[in-house]
């Protein structure tokens, strides 16, 4: 009887142990930046000059991945990682939320040479961003292996990371074999090409969110569709109404087949406030100067955080409560499910709207 309460008492001290949240233990808390190069923290990593992926341009270092964690603020213990350029703006945003932040150098630079939708295959853009972001074999058209893929960027460079920087905990967001990131703690983020790769990475692989800022596209693809990995009440979409990607519905069309309306409204963040009736869908209408095309252009970039993002008189950002229900709000609470809203352009091949 003794033995088979101590075998008890000894499971419910490790499930604790396993439970645990995260906690800093820095002597000397405060904002960390770190960087470092993709190309030395993996030997494996090879250039793709063909996708633009290289290691150096004009002679500086182009592998420059970037991490940064706040120890002052207490730990959440999620990792936020970046998939476009290094956001700084983005990464203090998110730090102070709580959120540890990395950008990885990964094999990206395709779509600027490889954006075509070839009308037979629904799967085309969606194949090459699965084997950019995962590293898995999906695309006939582009050749990545694993260790340049995102994923295997991710862990290396926070293997890395818990190496070199114990004071920010990053061995919290590695599997208990060491051989993988946790992805369940991993929030995958992007904007415009980063945050369809997002969405059709958290197709793919079961993730704690995915962020997606003015995206996802890939209007002529299906794969929005298909059945995720991670759960659809998961995935948070933010979009500028003036962007050219929300008039030309194609934004709508991917949240759509993402089934974001069964969790509520399209709401106008202008409009509400937090939490936004726990909806998965919010946009903005604020009013931007210029011309038609450069209304395009400012909404496109309106939605994501970063030194240009618009401030009220005491310099608070006014999208603040917005960033953060999309980062931090319990992906447990949902809104109610609504039909999809009529009008917007299930079929993209065909130039009128329906």
């Amino acid at each position: 009887m003794r033995s088979a309460l101590a075998f008890l008492f000894l499971g419910l001290v490790a499930t604790f142990a396993a439970e645990a949240p995260l906690k800093f233990a820095d002597p000397k808390p405060q904002a960390y930046q770190l960087k470092a190069r993709a190309s030395e923290i993996d030997t494996r990593c090879k250039p793709h000059p063909e996708i633009d992926f290289v290691f150096e341009k004009g002679g500086k270092p182009a592998d420059v991945e970037n991490a940064s964690v706040d120890t002052h603020v207490a730990p959440r213990g999620q990792l936020v990682v970046w998939l476009m350029g290094h956001n700084q703006v983005l990464a203090d945003k998110v730090n102070s939320y709580g959120l540890h932040y990395i950008q990885v150098s990964y094999a990206n630079g395709w779509f600027a040479k490889l954006n075509t939708e070839p009308a037979n295959d629904p799967q085309h853009l969606g194949n090459i961003r699965l084997e950019a972001t995962a590293g898995v074999d999906a695309s006939k058209d582009i050749d990545i292996p694993a260790p340049d893929s995102m994923k295997e960027r991710a862990f290396q460079f926070v293997k890395h990371l818990a190496k070199t920087h114990p004071q920010g905990r990053w061995e919290f967001f590695l599997t208990k074999d060491g051989k993988s990131l946790d992805w369940e703690k991993v929030v995958v983020a992007g904007s415009s090409h980063g945050s369809t790769s997002a969405a059709r990475f958290g197709i793919y692989q079961k993730c704690a969110r995915i962020v997606m800022f003015c995206g996802p596209r890939d209007n002529l693809d299906n794969w929005q569709a298909l059945p995720p990995a991670t759960p659809a009440n998961r995935f948070f979409g933010y979009s500028h109404v003036l962007d050219g990607g929300w008039t030309e519905d194609h934004y709508e069309r991917s949240w759509l087949l993402l089934g974001l309306n069964k969790f509520g409204p399209i709401v106008n963040a202008e409009k509400e406030k937090a939490p936004y009736d726990h909806t998965r869908r919010l946009i903005s209408d604020a009013p931007l100067k210029g011309t038609e095309k450069e209304q395009a252009a400012r909404g496109h970039g309106y939605v994501t955080p970063s030194k240009g993002s618009p401030k009220d008189a005491k310099g608070n950002n006014l999208q603040d409560d917005v960033w953060r229900y999309l980062f931090t709000s319990s992906v447990d609470e949902v809104g109610k499910p609504v039909a999809p809203e009529p009008g917007v352009r299930m079929d993209q091949q065909s130039k009128k709207k329906k």
